[in-house]
């Protein structure tokens, strides 16, 4: 699959490009993003039966994020479900699953093992199918698709200049799933109705300010999802019995997590990685990094929790510094 045009050879000006991000809109080839589909008439209540977050009823142009756990309640991955079909039916006629890519083998090997009995087809769409971002406020005026609806992870169909696509809501703007071999002209058409390629390092610090961990960097398989805020977002309470329900359960109605998702700020550059250490234990290593135009040195980190906001933190050797802060930053933009 061709790359869309990152500007090679250019420097590319972090501030400008995450004005962009705030302020109109940019384009992110995300393609390399894990991808799979579900059909048939069990594909619903089989993956409720699997993941954190309630899934009965979802309809045709709807979505949600869930986690899916060990059976101890720890991550194996995140995915966004996504309802596609005829948005007059009752019931989806593919579900849609994006996940990191490092999270794809345990999300594929978990469907192939627990989807036996049921109704279900397994389809591969990694490489069959291109994802771009667009974020920032502009993402509407350039995606021109009236029948998106405002809520996250709601979808519709939508033609950017004869290329076929799936627009679906995101909380910074819209991401556009297409054919593949289609990717780098759907990118074009959308750099001429006013979108800029901006560079993967401007969404991830954006990322980062806001807060929202990625998995595989700051979460990882030994995370329970109330450990990196993801219980609002990520877990119903309520639904019937899933994989890892009774540890996910338990902490939220009994315990406190021993561990919490924070910001750093940095007196320097750090690496992921890093240890992180309160006096002469450690409590935390370097999650996700970046140089914020605004904030300088920043990172996400998942911390014991006797390090709370305020405490400052060796970081690595002891060569620099990091002040806990809780989440998200405040950029003052």
């Amino acid at each position: 699959m061709a790359a869309t045009d990152t500007r090679r050879g250019s420097a590319a000006d972090p501030a400008a490009e995450l004005h962009v991000l705030t302020h109109g809109c940019g384009l992110v080839d995300r393609s390399e993003r894990g991808k799979l589909a579900l059909t048939g008439a069990g594909a619903i209540e089989f993956l409720n039966g699997q993941v954190t977050n309630e899934l009965a009823g979802l309809r045709p142009g709807e979505g949600r994020y869930a986690a899916f756990l060990t059976h101890k309640g720890k991550m194996l991955g995140d995915v966004r479900v996504l309802a596609l079909g005829d948005r007059s039916s009752e019931t989806p006629a593919e579900l849609f699953l994006d996940t990191e890519r490092v999270a794809l083998q345990a999300l594929f090997d978990m469907i192939r093992r627990f989807k036996v009995g049921y109704d279900v087809e397994l389809h591969k769409r990694t490489l069959e199918r291109g994802l771009l971002s667009l974020i920032g406020p502009g993402s509407d005026a350039v995606v021109g698709c009236a029948e998106l609806a405002a809520e996250e992870h709601a979808n519709c169909p939508i033609d950017v200049g004869g290329v076929a696509a799936l627009a679906l809501r995101t909380d910074v703007g819209v991401d556009l799933v297409c054919e593949s071999e289609l990717t780098t002209r759907l990118a074009q058409l959308l750099a001429e109705r006013g979108a800029s390629v901006v560079e993967e390092a401007a969404a991830e610090c954006l990322r980062i300010e806001r807060g929202r961990p990625r998995f595989g960097i700051d979460i990882d398989e030994s995370t329970i999802p109330q450990e990196a805020g993801l219980n609002e977002r990520a877990v119903s309470f309520t639904k019937g019995c899933y994989v890892g329900q009774e540890t996910v359960a338990r902490l939220h109605y009994r315990g406190k997590p021993n561990r919490h998702l924070r910001g750093l700020r940095l007196s320097a550059r750090a690496a992921t990685g890093d240890a992180l250490m309160l006096g002469e234990r450690e409590v935390g290593r370097v999650g996700s990094t970046a140089v914020s135009p605004v904030l300088g040195p920043i990172a996400l980190a998942l911390v014991r929790r006797e390090a709370q906001p305020g405490e400052v933190l060796a970081v690595g050797g002891g060569e620099g510094s990091a002040e806990v802060v809780a989440l998200p930053f405040g950029s003052g933009r």
